[in-house]
């Protein structure tokens, strides 16, 4: 489903930044709002949606959304020169909760992804077959970002698509990837693969300055991105899959690794089970490299924090599933355990139909 699609299913209007919209100047000791013509809003209504979009005032080149319904309502340009995006509240909360409902499908699907990565890294050097596999493989086994154009254009943060040779540093079956992700995060992640590393080193001797690329029928030198990817996973999964379900997934996973790790929760406190909850998304955020609000808000399912509230995770068996490892196949079964009772107990599921209409 494109983005498009997507807005307009949760009755929201997709929105492009490149169009008309209002604009934000400072003057005096505050700022003005011009509107697609250039006119000075004085709309009261319109100012007060402004107020509530909270813009930081550091911002510059800020652009509004003309509709309130658009699934983007602002960018702008940071205090650090980054391109900034504050998205509709709508957006966001549907985005992560159709987001975090995937993983069940991912985690079920993840060994046709290996099985297949694994044929295409035996495959002809250099092939793009071959250079996506290594991708991919290296994204799971890091956590890194698949990284994006734009991110690195406008912003010189950089992810697996993006980095350049001399963001990896390789000896041996070693590499350690050295470089400014995304809002400023200084990365340095290690790699402990033979057979990947020398994929990289052959690489490196491609023609160019970004790292991943591959040769062509006619023996020319192609980068891969972020696009490349994603298509690459959507075609081996056969799935709506991309890279940034692989963060989820190693985020919640790593969340219920160190869950899993520690005495049972206390029943006592709100305050201790806060506490212990905010201790584990750190840890998770140090490994994904985000910031604690980001790691908690889109990278963790907030299931496995209910299901260690309920004592559910000491029921979890520890069996392992062809093409995954045991805390996987836990993970897998505790989110679909979870589906299943919340749905069961939600008011939707309550709800005696109206006359003339059936349940679906």
């Amino acid at each position: 489903m494109t983005t498009a699609h997507f807005a307009k299913s949760k009755g929201l209007r997709y929105a492009n930044p490149n169009e008309a919209g209002y604009r934000r100047q400072p003057r005096g000791g505050g700022f003005v709002y011009l509107d697609p013509r250039g006119k000075t809003v004085t709309s009261a209504r319109l100012k007060e949606r402004f107020r509530k979009l909270v813009i930081p005032p550091a911002w510059r080149e800020v652009w509004i959304c003309p509709h309130a319904n658009g699934h983007l309502q602002v960018t702008g340009i940071d205090a650090r020169g980054r391109k900034q995006y504050r998205y509709h509240e709508e957006w966001t909360r549907t985005r992560n909760e159709d987001k975090f409902k995937r993983l069940v499908e991912f985690g079920r699907v993840l060994p046709r992804i290996r099985a297949r990565v694994e044929r295409d890294l035996r495959k002809r050097s250099l092939s793009r077959a071959q250079v996506l596999a290594a991708v991919v493989k290296t994204m799971e086994q890091t956590g890194l970002r698949v990284g994006n154009d734009v991110y690195t254009r406008e912003n010189g943060s950089y992810g697996l698509t993006t980095v350049r040779n001399r963001h990896v540093e390789i000896k041996g079956p070693r590499a350690r990837f050295y470089f400014k992700g995304k809002s400023g995060v200084q990365r340095d992640v290690s790699l402990n693969d033979a057979r990947l590393c020398r994929i990289i080193r052959n690489c490196r001797e491609l023609p160019g300055a970004e790292l991943f690329g591959y040769r062509d029928e006619n023996g020319r030198a192609v980068d891969i991105d972020s696009k490349d990817v994603n298509d690459y996973l959507k075609e081996i999964s056969g799935m709506d899959i991309s890279a940034k379900d692989f963060r989820t997934w190693a985020g919640t996973l790593r969340a219920l690794e160190i869950l899993r790790d520690l005495p049972p929760p206390p029943r006592d406190t709100q305050t201790a089970r806060r506490r212990r909850e905010v201790d584990v998304i750190k840890q998770v955020a140090a490994h994904l490299g985000n910031t604690v609000s980001v790691c908690r808000k889109y990278y963790v399912d907030p299931r496995v924090f209910d299901g260690d509230r309920r004592g559910l995770l000491t029921k979890l068996e520890k069996r392992n599933a062809r093409g995954l490892r045991a805390c996987e196949s836990q993970l897998i079964k505790l989110l679909a355990m979870r589906i299943t009772k919340v749905s069961a107990e939600s008011p939707e599921a309550r709800r005696t139909p109206p006359s003339g209409t059936s349940s679906r």
